[in-house]
């Protein structure tokens, strides 16, 4: 059983960047494909942001990224992260990692597990 857990959230002015990390432990971090997701105020699903693939191959992002986000992983540091810059308050939501279990939709929320507990990012205007 996998365990992740998210960091770097934290209030910051529009414009400015976050950097978060997803830390695994329990299983082998290098086999699982990894997903970054989140759930703005009010809303009632998850939307991917980021995916990536085991050894970094494959690369997706979901519109939020918006070519602003970057995604990567340490897989010696059973670690994936996503760099986030020129913030808006749109952005505003807690951000989770998650390991993809099913071989279909990398965009899919149904298709991870092992969720985090989620890190909250504040953009202010």
């Amino acid at each position: 059983q996998v365990q992740l857990v998210e960091s770097g959230g934290g209030l910051v002015q529009a414009g400015g960047s976050l950097r978060l990390s997803c830390v695994a432990s329990g299983g082998t971090f290098s086999r699982y494909d990894m997903g970054w997701f989140r759930q703005t105020p009010g809303g009632t699903e998850r939307e991917i942001v980021a995916y990536i693939s085991r050894l970094s191959g494959t690369i997706y992002f979901g519109a939020p990224a918006k070519g602003r986000f970057t995604v990567s992983r340490d897989n010696a540091a059973a670690t994936v992260y996503l760099q986030m810059n020129s913030l808006e308050p749109e952005d505003t939501a807690v951000y989770y990692c998650a390991r993809k279990f099913r071989s279909s939709f990398w965009n899919d929320p149904q298709n991870y597990d092992s969720w985090g507990p989620g890190t909250q990012v504040t953009v202010s205007s």
